[in-house]
């Protein structure tokens, strides 16, 4: 008789440049999780908007589309999506406690955190190139302050959001010291 398993989606949140690319990456395509984007959710809008595809674009859409709706709107658009595929499933980049609260109300939900030195994760996203990742080291410096911490609800409180994740990793290694404490926690999951 074969095992019936419970679908799985699984949020992550973590650093700016600290894996939570490589996490999905590996996820999607060693463990055949669907990956649903806050990022690329939010680009699509900027686009349609006309707006320049950066790091602030993406802070003042977000905030906007949380403060004319609720805190957690961006996450549970995603989890929606992500409840109609039926499989597991990971949702890329959980920001705000506000979308832990809602997403924690889900029995199949378990959030993951991520992290690594500042110096390592600035070296990362320069490497990555990505539009939004041009910056000095300064800029991301202040970019992450910024983030980390906030009193409002709709706004990004990443700090606060990885002390709430179910499962943290430390990504200061390799990817196989990663891919480990992956498949160690997904092992405790099944």
């Amino acid at each position: 008789m074969k095992k019936i398993v419970a679908m799985k989606i699984i949020g992550i949140t973590g650093t700016m440049g600290a894996g939570k690319g490589t996490i999905v990456d590996y996820l999607t395509s060693k463990h055949g999780f669907k990956h649903y984007s806050v990022r690329g959710y939010l680009i699509n809008i900027i686009e349609q908007r006309g707006m320049p595809v950066n790091r602030d674009s993406m802070v003042i859409v977000a905030n906007e589309l949380r403060a004319n709706n609720k805190p957690s709107f961006i996450a549970e658009e995603l989890f929606k999506e992500a409840s109609l595929h039926g499989g597991n499933c990971i949702i890329e980049s959980i920001r705000t406690v506000g979308e832990i609260t809602e997403l924690s109300t889900k029995d199949n939900f378990t959030l993951f955190s991520v992290d690594a030195k500042r110096k390592t994760r600035y070296d990362r996203i320069v490497k990555r190139g990505s539009e939004t990742d041009m910056v000095s080291y300064e800029t991301f410096s202040e970019n992450e302050e910024r983030e980390m911490n906030a009193d409002d609800p709709n706004k990004q409180n990443v700090g606060a959001c990885m002390k709430l994740a179910n499962h943290h990793f430390s990504n200061d290694g390799n990817f196989e010291d990663l891919y480990l404490q992956i498949d160690s926690v997904l092992h405790k999951l099944t």
